[in-house]
């Protein structure tokens, strides 16, 4: 099996991430620059690499794709990452927000064994503590039927899902407000002004909040 680097595997994960949030597009390499917050010249370079690996599609001035065998390994180093935190949350009892940092250490610990055997552990879970899917040892991945609560319907029951920004802030956020995964939630007004949400949570309390936090929530009908 061919052998990469912590730097490599974290390349086509972003890849793979970036691709899929713009629905299998070209990733441009100044968005991947952003992402991992290297510059331009270093992603061309590390680009070039993979492209020499066949694990990447690079076309210079347009950005890279990941191939078929890229796109497999992406998907394995997400399973390692996404299993780690579920981990990391359910037996060791880290809170969501401080669960990344340490996935992004750990998702890189090649043992395929000790993989399979957390998910046999854990019960195979689907879903990490996000609520972004896992992937199963063969790759396949069960996507959430979800909507974005800044799309959601008024006056209707749902369920929060998943959250699209997982960054300390967004969660310590979260966390402030008392809103959690599984959370029953309903929208009772939106404001016509700049679409801020009124929410009933778990049918006991009210908060609100604005579009730009609803945008990286989604929910799913219950």
């Amino acid at each position: 099996m061919q052998s990469l680097t912590a730097a490599e595997e974290n390349y086509l994960k972003y890849i793979y991430q970036l691709s899929e949030a713009s629905a299998g597009a070209v990733v441009k390499t100044n968005d991947l620059a952003y992402k991992l917050n290297h510059s331009p010249a270093s992603v061309t370079d590390m680009l070039k690499k993979l492209s020499e690996k066949r694990l990447v599609a690079y076309k210079k001035y347009y950005g890279a794709s990941l191939t078929k065998t890229g796109a497999s390994k992406a998907i394995h180093i997400l399973r390692r990452h996404r299993l780690w935190e579920t981990f990391l949350v359910k037996n060791l009892k880290f809170t969501w927000d401080k669960i990344h940092d340490i996935a992004e250490e750990l998702e890189h610990v090649q043992s395929e064994e000790l993989v399979d055997r957390m998910d046999e552990y854990l019960g195979y879970p689907k879903f990490d503590p996000h609520g972004d899917p896992i992937p199963d040892k063969a790759g396949n991945i069960s996507l959430p039927n979800v909507v974005c609560l800044a799309d959601a319907k008024l006056k209707k029951q749902y369920q929060l899902a998943n959250v699209n920004d997982a960054s300390d802030a967004f969660l310590k956020y979260l966390n402030k407000i008392q809103l959690k995964l599984n959370d029953k939630l309903k929208i009772i007004d939106k404001e016509e002004f700049d679409e801020t949400l009124q929410l009933l949570i778990n049918e006991k309390k009210q908060i609100t909040i604005s579009r730009d936090a609803a945008q990286n929530m989604w929910v799913r009908s219950c």
